[in-house]
């Protein structure tokens, strides 16, 4: 069995609030080994982008990192800044959700991608590394990527700096991809071939992505395994044909259950009802004020993530039900 390139443990991310620390991020647990995708789903607002954050060191000052995250090995909670620098573009890239905050407003594209491959490849300077910029421009589906890596980002569209982001993101040729929403703003066709650039380069790299999304559908064709997360906690983990065909949490069957079905066609597709809740709301299932199958066992003590079958994990005490 190939040795995990990620593994996190007990990872926790908590804010100062009202005298105290607010959790976003609490006991998350999980491996990532090369050559394979995770995914990682759930609402807006249940600590997936904020985990993800954590991976390469960019949570936001003043909040604070707990628990376990290593990286071939070497722990990586706790480095300092310039550890971090050297360590993110290079081994460690992320895509983020939205590209304007991640692109320079006056930089051109062409330059911003050559930044990294100058600032990590030794030797290489910024007329080859616009260079490379042009041929990554073009393999993540823009046209004319000449023309384009001499634009600003206001110049282009939102469908074309998502896939700048992304070339930046893939530009040094990362051991780990963490991908925040990287399909969101693009339609389907374009989606679908940044799915099959990312497949062909894990492929051909052995790159692990971890994938983030609140589309299924998308995770569903991309990724090995699935993490549901929660109100800031995981709720489910499974490979991803097990958790399809059998899931065991109820909101991963709600989730489910909201997926539109092109063979069965229906006036309103089915929503699970409420929203997210604050993630310090004491003992208990999070998801009990939500849930069809709670009581009153469910709102005093927090179920535990335990193995269901190989590989199947679930905290719920009506799972499967």
């Amino acid at each position: 069995m190939t040795a995990p390139l990620l593994e996190v443990t007990d990872l926790g991310v908590s804010f100062p609030h009202a005298g105290g620390r607010h959790r976003v991020v609490a006991g998350i647990s999980y491996a990532l080994a090369p050559g394979r995708t995770l995914g990682v789903v759930g609402e807006s607002g249940c600590g997936k982008s904020v985990t993800a954050l954590a991976l390469v060191g960019l949570v936001p000052a003043p909040g604070h990192v707990e628990g376990s995250i290593r990286f071939d090995g070497r722990e990586l909670v706790g480095q300092s800044h310039a550890a971090w620098r050297a360590l993110r573009g290079a081994d460690i890239a992320m895509v983020f959700q939205e590209p304007m905050t991640a692109l320079n407003p006056v930089m051109t594209i062409g330059r911003q991608i050559a930044e990294s491959l100058v600032l990590h490849r030794d030797g290489m300077g910024w007329r080859e590394g616009e260079r490379e910029a042009v041929g990554l421009l073009e393999a993540v589906g823009i046209n004319a990527p000449r023309d384009r890596a001499r634009a600003y980002p206001h110049q282009l569209s939102g469908g074309m700096r998502q896939r700048a982001v992304i070339a930046m993101a893939l530009a040094c040729g990362p051991r780990l991809l963490v991908a925040d929403e990287p399909t969101t703003a693009l339609d389907v066709t374009i989606q679908a071939q940044i799915l099959d650039l990312l497949q062909d380069l894990q492929d051909r790299t052995g790159m692990a992505i971890q994938f983030i999304s609140h589309n299924l559908a998308v995770v569903s064709a991309i990724a090995h395994d699935i993490i549901v997360m929660y109100a800031g906690r995981i709720v489910e983990r499974a490979p991803v044909e097990a958790l399809f065909a059998h899931p065991l949490h109820p909101y991963t069957q709600g989730l489910i259950a909201t997926l539109p079905d092109p063979d069965h066609r229906v006036a309103r597709l089915p929503v699970i009802p409420g929203s997210v809740p604050d993630l310090d709301t004491g003992g208990g299932c999070r998801f009990a004020d939500r849930c069809p199958r709670a009581d009153a066992a469910c709102r005093i003590a927090e179920p535990a993530l335990v193995e269901m079958a190989p590989g199947h994990l679930v905290a719920c005490f009506k799972a499967g039900a």
